[in-house]
């Protein structure tokens, strides 16, 4: 069981989501895919978050990584708030979605709301601390002894990524017209997608 990026995004209500605090560990990868491994996991962080609509949770696979998002909403007007993690197949729903809600619990009581213009300047460094603690699953379970109950958002389950994307988009395509993603984080996309599908017995 792996967490391999956590983030608190802000969407506003028009233009692009700004990443507000993120922190990774990408110590199962080579050094070589660290780089492109850490721009999939920004670039998939902000691809999903963003067609998660607000005070809901979904859970979206691709692939070997799935990502678990939580749009806290606000009001219309204003921006919302959202959490993202990304692990791997194993890691459990119900300890991720704990921890995307203490996340951004301790995330609004310690950053002012007036910071969020200027992203470079919020400090959070509990955002570490969450990625090395949570690593094992149990820790956030605690939470959920703590907290009874998830509240009544509905958590919605995607099989793949392709489910959220709207109709008509295909990650691959995404992935080849964005520039968010270096020439070698596609190369790095296509070698991971093509060696997964190598596999496939019939």
């Amino acid at each position: 069981m792996k967490i391999y990026s956590i983030s608190v995004v802000l969407a506003p209500p028009t233009g692009a989501s700004v990443v507000l605090a993120t922190a990774s560990d990408l110590s199962s990868f080579s050094f070589y895919q660290r780089g492109s491994a850490g721009e999939f996991m920004t670039f998939m962080s902000k691809t999903v978050t963003d067609r998660t609509p607000q005070g809901q949770r979904q859970t979206v696979q691709e692939q070997s990584h799935v990502a678990h998002v939580y749009n806290r909403g606000g009001a219309e007007q204003l921006a919302a708030l959202k959490a993202v993690i990304i692990t791997d197949e194993e890691y459990p729903v119900r300890p991720a979605f704990s921890l995307l809600t203490k996340i951004l619990d301790d995330f609004t009581a310690k950053v002012p709301q007036s910071s969020f213009n200027n992203p470079s300047a919020i400090s959070f460094p509990e955002i570490n601390t969450y990625i090395q603690k949570y690593q094992d699953p149990r820790q956030a379970d605690t939470i959920m002894r703590v907290q009874q109950e998830l509240d009544e958002t509905k958590i919605v389950l995607h099989k793949t990524i392709e489910s959220v994307l709207q109709r008509g988009e295909k990650l691959d395509n995404l992935v080849e017209r964005s520039t968010a993603l270096s020439m070698q984080s596609k190369m790095f996309y296509k070698t991971a997608k093509k060696q997964n599908a190598c596999c496939v017995v019939m």
